[in-house]
């Protein structure tokens, strides 16, 4: 489980500093300790400073779960950096966010903190609490005092850990006891009457039911007998002594046991608390207050009583954890809502998954920081290399008869992909030129965001982290399995379309790591494309010269608005000039120009008549009225990929295993073509199987974080399905 522990120390990240600070720090030392207990435990641990960040980098560090992932908890440590209700700012913003935590919610922090509040409610509930009363500011009358008796206590109303507390003794003591804490802590007092007597506290672990841990006694044996902040901090100069159990009567013992669960559930507390108690010479118990945050100090009182209930440090920590996952998820360690499966091969594989999602995004950081361009034979070999590693070092072997080693590679199981599957994914990013500046990975709460990131990166990446899953559980090596790449999608396959023919023709099935579309929506269909490279000459012209009624650029410009008409949007075909270079001598008018004309189709008889007026509109060799020449040729083709009854059974049963794992699923036509398109008729294939995409070919190409995981579970569980077939 992801466990974010959130604690202040040193950051003081805000907009504003102004109201009442916080001086409640949890050291370094334990910040780590706890640290070290929760990876003891199998949990995977961060600590982050509860400021204005912590938004950012929760959502960085917790990405929102899929169904039957386990999700992560904050182990809040925050005592807040300011304001009168410190305490109920992080646990407010993790409801908001809708990430739970351990510990008590915002209302319960907030009366513990108000140390009126707290009083009101006890005595409501009948519960015994000494005499008191609050004083506003400095100002105050001494009929205020409500009869009580010196000697008093005064401290901070909405104070914590001791902070300003103090024994006072007269009229005089008492306007300097309230003039200090207003002037240091800037709040009202609270005076309440000092009971003379011991000093117990309960600790209390658990919701239903709480648990009431052995009372602590604190034994002053120097000074006076009150438990101030620097004896808590052992800067105090004196020797305190803990005993566990206290040294009471059974009868007592269970008196403010009970007591302290009572003040635990009328506060609506959750997870721990501690409650503090004085008893005076009679044995009558008095509650002073209720911490909402129990320290876990490794000295303090608290964990001194869960050692002595045989709860070691780490024992301990981890035992909130159980205790907070029973509360939100009904189970001590929320496993998957498949735990029905929990013996079976796929359910490991799930949980391995989503165990890692910080692993599989930094193996997608590495493959998108290593640069390999369609115009990069260097950076496309050191990548293949890289893949040819990862795929050997898991029992992968290369297949000469499918592989150029140049354009294309082709590995396999030992069992073969005759009859099995064929993964197909492409390694270079399509780019004609090698960007000076390439654009690394980033990650932000909601994207991942790299060069090929989308087109290529993240669909090898899903296939990579499938395959290891299945080698995990054993079943790689005698899966009918293989693996295809080119290396020139950014020119078309020009190269690589007749091994990807040869090779599917022997797989019962093929996948396209492709991107799809958002919500786990796949690719049945995809277009072809024809692209065309024409190029038109005339005569050198001055500007303004009158010996030709049309120029060249005119010319050109009359018949791209001709192929733009070529377009049939209801039979989803579409015609387009898609970028025009011309050149020209100083001042002259253009007298050559070069243009790319780009078809996408799903009926390939359309896209033959919309070529054949193309080269009607720019025969070759032809040369008209005007002296202008112009040349056509066909650059690249690509069929388009349509549903067929083989498809449709894999989807059939892609959507069953989706509804299973309650994973999202859905089919969508695209309009870009890819290798699916080169897949010979009679074998299924789909693509769209990598992560849904946004800003593709652009400097801000990206995928969503919940896609990657989602589509590496989709994809390891069908492999795994289909093993059996």
């Amino acid at each position: 489980m992801k466990i974010a522990i959130i604690y202040n120390q040193d950051s003081q990240a805000v907009i504003n500093l102004f109201g009442i600070p916080n001086l409640e720090k949890y050291g370094f030392q334990t910040i780590e300790m706890i640290t070290r207990a929760l990876e003891a435990g199998g949990h995977q641990v961060r600590a982050f400073e509860g400021d204005k960040n912590i938004i950012y980098a929760l959502e960085e560090f917790m990405p929102t779960v899929i169904s039957g992932e386990r999700a992560g908890l904050v182990f809040n440590l925050s005592y807040g950096i300011q304001g009168r209700d410190r305490y109920t700012h992080i646990p407010a913003i993790l409801e908001m966010l809708g990430i739970p935590y351990v510990g008590s919610s915002p209302a319960t922090h907030a009366i513990a903190l108000d140390k009126e509040l707290t009083k009101m409610v006890l005595l409501q509930q009948g519960m015994p609490t000494p005499k008191f009363v609050i004083l506003e500011t400095p100002d105050f009358s001494i009929t205020q005092k409500n009869n009580m008796k010196f000697p008093l206590i005064v401290k901070p109303k909405g104070g914590a850990v001791s902070f300003g507390l103090k024994i006072i003794n007269s009229d005089r003591e008492l306007r300097e006891g309230v003039a200090a804490i207003y002037t240091e802590f800037k709040t009202s007092t609270l005076v309440e009457e000092y009971i003379e007597g011991r000093e117990v506290n309960v600790g209390l672990l658990g919701n239903d039911p709480v648990e009431a841990l052995p009372p602590v006694e604190i034994i002053f044996k120097e000074g006076e007998h009150i438990y101030t902040y620097e004896d808590k901090i052992n800067v105090s100069g004196r020797t305190l002594e803990r005993i566990c159990p206290a040294r009471l009567a059974p009868e007592l013992t269970e008196k403010i046991q009970t007591l302290a669960i009572g003040a635990f559930r009328a506060l609506r507390c959750f997870d721990s608390a501690r409650v503090d108690f004085r008893i005076d010479a009679r044995g009558n118990p008095y509650i002073l207050e209720v911490n909402s945050m129990a320290s876990l100090r490794p000295n303090g009182s608290y964990v001194h009583a869960a050692q002595t209930m045989g709860f070691d440090y780490t024992a301990l920590v981890n035992r909130f954890i159980d205790i907070t996952s029973r509360r939100y998820f009904g189970q001590s360690i929320p496993e998957s809502s498949l735990s029905w499966l929990e013996n079976d091969p796929t359910t490991t594989a799930f949980n391995e998954l989503t165990r890692n999602r910080d692993e599989i995004e930094e193996d997608l950081k590495e493959w998108t920081n290593l640069p390999s361009w369609t115009s990069d034979p260097v950076g496309l070999g050191a990548f293949a290399k890289r893949l040819e590693q990862r795929l050997t070092g898991m029992g992968l072997k290369p297949v000469s008869e499918f592989s150029s080693r140049r354009s294309t590679w082709t590995w396999q199981t030992e069992a073969g992909f005759a009859g099995g599957t064929l993964l197909v994914a492409s390694i270079d990013v399509p780019r004609e030129g090698a960007s000076v500046y390439p654009i690394p990975f980033k990650r932000d709460p909601e994207w991942l965001y790299g060069e090929g990131i989308a087109s290529s990166r993240a669909g090898i990446t899903c296939m990579l982290q499938a395959l290891n899953r299945l080698q995990s559980v054993d079943q790689l090596k005698d899966s009918k399995l293989g693996v295809f790449v080119c290396a020139d999608e950014g020119r078309g396959m020009r190269y690589s379309s007749k091994y990807l023919k040869k090779a599917a023709s022997l797989a019962a099935r093929v996948i396209v790591m492709q991107p799809g579309f958002r919500s786990g929506v796949i690719v049945d269909q995809r277009r072809g494309s024809r692209k065309f490279r024409i190029q038109v000459e005339g005569k050198i012209q001055r500007i303004g010269s009158q010996r030709s009624p049309v120029d060249l650029m005119s010319w050109f410009l009359n018949n791209a608005d001709r192929i733009a008409s070529l377009s049939c949007p209801e039979e989803r075909m579409t015609v387009a000039v898609q970028e025009v270079h011309s050149e020209r001598y100083s001042v002259l008018l253009p007298h050559r120009i070069r243009a790319t004309v780009y078809v996408t189709f799903f009926d390939p008889g359309l896209a033959d008549q919309a070529e054949a007026r193309l080269r009607e509109l720019f025969a070759p060799g032809r040369e008209d009225l005007d002296g202008i020449t112009a040349y056509i040729e066909c650059l690249e083709q690509r069929p388009p990929l349509n549903r067929s009854e083989e498809i449709e059974q894999v989807i059939e049963q892609l959507r069953k295993i989706s509804e299973k794992w309650d994973l999202p699923f859905g089919v969508e036509s695209s309009l870009l073509p890819s290798a699916a398109g080169e897949v010979p008729a009679g074998v299924p294939v789909i693509c769209g199987f990598g992560p849904a995409s946004h800003g593709m070919f652009t400097p801000d190409e990206c995928i969503h974080r919940g896609e990657l995981l989602q589509r590496a579970l989709l994809l390891t569980l069908y492999l795994m399905e289909v093993r059996q077939l």
